[in-house]
């Protein structure tokens, strides 16, 4: 088993990466959070972390990628989760534990609150090799299969957990920059600057856009894996009302004066 951490800013954002898609996502465990609904669950969160409001990285999001063809009951990998969360000493605070099953190698992602019920900081320094630490401790502990084991399936294996990681920093960026941007040429230029290159998918030999795809590091994905909002049309769509918000704001400011 490996472990990935990334903190942030966002629990909406992170919610929906994580939970919305209901075809891949499977909630195995939640604690202080509404998990019927990905967005009840993101106000969930954010109404706890304005007990701490200068806490201005409080979203934490941990990616257990267990090693390639092993499998686990849900309620062995919700044990593990709590445990991974203990072991990190990010205790008394709200969380979600959630099993994706959109690849061939079983994963959890774990969302938890960096500011506890109690209005304190959880402790975050090192999290990301403390993370790596807890991982191997559990590992053993479960007798799970040690990703040494075969150098193949541990390439594959930090190859998913990287993918994942590399997924999720897309989402984030682009729903970072998406609300500034009129276009989809301005979103690639905000989106060049954070590292990420955007190509596009043209119908035939015309200029006729049918796809987009988004690529950081080793890793390229189709806008609608990213989330289904971010297909071509879903952009475009996104865009068109923002414009038309803009619009009706401008003209309310005019008839004010």
């Amino acid at each position: 088993m490996i472990s990935k951490v990334i903190t942030g800013k966002s629990f909406y954002g992170c919610c929906r990466y994580v939970c919305a898609d209901e075809q891949r996502a499977e909630i195995l465990e939640a604690e202080g959070v509404r998990d019927y609904s990905y967005r009840h669950m993101g106000n969930d969160f954010e109404m706890s972390r304005q007990q701490l409001p200068d806490k201005r990285k409080a979203v934490f999001h941990g990616i257990l990628s267990f090693y390639p063809g092993e499998q686990l009951t849900n309620e062995a990998m919700a044990q593990i989760g709590r445990e991974y969360l203990e072991k990190l000493g990010i205790t008394n605070t709200q969380y979600v534990i959630t099993k994706h099953t959109d690849t061939d190698h079983l994963h959890l992602h774990i969302i938890a609150n960096l500011v506890n019920n109690r209005g304190k900081a959880i402790r975050d320094n090192w999290i990301g090799l403390r993370g790596k630490k807890a991982a191997q401790q559990l590992t053993q502990k479960y007798q799970l299969i040690p990703a040494i084991e075969k150098k193949i399936a541990l390439t594959n294996l930090q190859a998913l957990n990287h993918e994942e990681t590399a997924r999720y920093e897309i989402f984030q960026a682009i729903e970072t920059v998406l609300p500034g941007c009129k276009t989809l040429p301005a979103l690639e230029k905000e989106l060049v600057k954070k590292g990420i290159d955007v190509q596009y998918k043209h119908k035939g030999n015309t200029q006729q856009l049918q796809g987009i795809s988004f690529k950081k590091g080793l890793y390229a994905f189709k806008g609608s894996s990213i989330d289904r909002k971010y297909s071509v049309s879903g952009l475009q769509k996104i865009m068109q009302q923002q414009i038309t918000q803009e619009q009706q704001q401008v003209k309310k400011r005019g008839l004010r004066l």
